[in-house]
């Protein structure tokens, strides 16, 4: 079975349409340059929000500092050039520069998700409008061991979404459905299904999860 990553803006307008079909309420995109390489340039993160957004669907972005080869200022520079806003940004606790990025963000009237990786990163998460526990490189056996130690340390006011990439991804939908704590899928997080079988798109991916998280509610 042949998988599909959408790319450009039109790509991921229409995958927006679909995921959100399948019963996802918003959707979280990496824009990315001509070259197909993720981008923090103004216009290609505003061609690739406004693609979204046309077709009325609330949409997120990363701020990866590897997207910026690391530098902070980097980032910090390109993200204050923006000039098509999302309605939510995804802002790694442990990167550097956080702190200044967040409150960046939340000047230009962005909303901010904090992700959290380990359980010291949960108590320096700050004001955010959200919480992303984010569990990576982690057997599918541990995961949500690893999950609850982030948790136990979270500040339980504030929203918190639990997802897992990779052997993570499906045993953190279930926890998280057991939990009742929104969760997130899509082709960063794994290529695959429950049972390890191949899918063909976020969309299905997206339904997986429904059923998974539902079933374990």
């Amino acid at each position: 079975m042949e998988s599909f990553v959408p790319r450009t803006p039109a790509e991921l307008a229409a995958n927006a349409l679909a995921v959100v079909a399948a019963g996802a309420e918003a959707v979280h995109i990496h824009p990315r340059g001509p070259d197909g390489r993720e981008s923090l340039a103004a216009g290609h993160v505003g061609a690739a929000v406004a693609a979204v957004r046309a077709v009325g669907v609330p949409v997120g972005v990363s701020t990866g500092l590897w997207i910026a080869g690391g530098d902070h200022a980097r980032r910090r520079a390109a993200i204050n050039g923006w000039t098509v806003l999302p309605d939510f940004a995804s802002v790694n606790v442990g990167e550097d520069g956080y702190d200044d990025l967040v409150a960046l963000l939340q000047s230009r009237g962005v909303a901010v998700e904090a992700g959290v990786w380990t359980p010291d990163e949960a108590d320096r998460t700050g004001p955010v409008d959200r919480i992303l526990v984010e569990i990576l490189d982690t057997p599918a056996d541990r995961a949500t061991a690893r999950a609850d130690a982030i948790l136990a340390r979270l500040d339980t006011t504030t929203p918190i979404l639990l997802h897992g990439e990779e052997e993570a991804c499906w045993p953190l939908i279930a926890h998280a459905g057991r939990l009742g704590l929104p969760t997130r899928i899509g082709w960063e997080d794994t290529l695959t299904g429950p049972a390890g079988e191949p899918v063909r798109d976020n969309a299905e991916l997206v339904r997986l999860a429904l059923r998974q998280w539902s079933s374990a509610a």
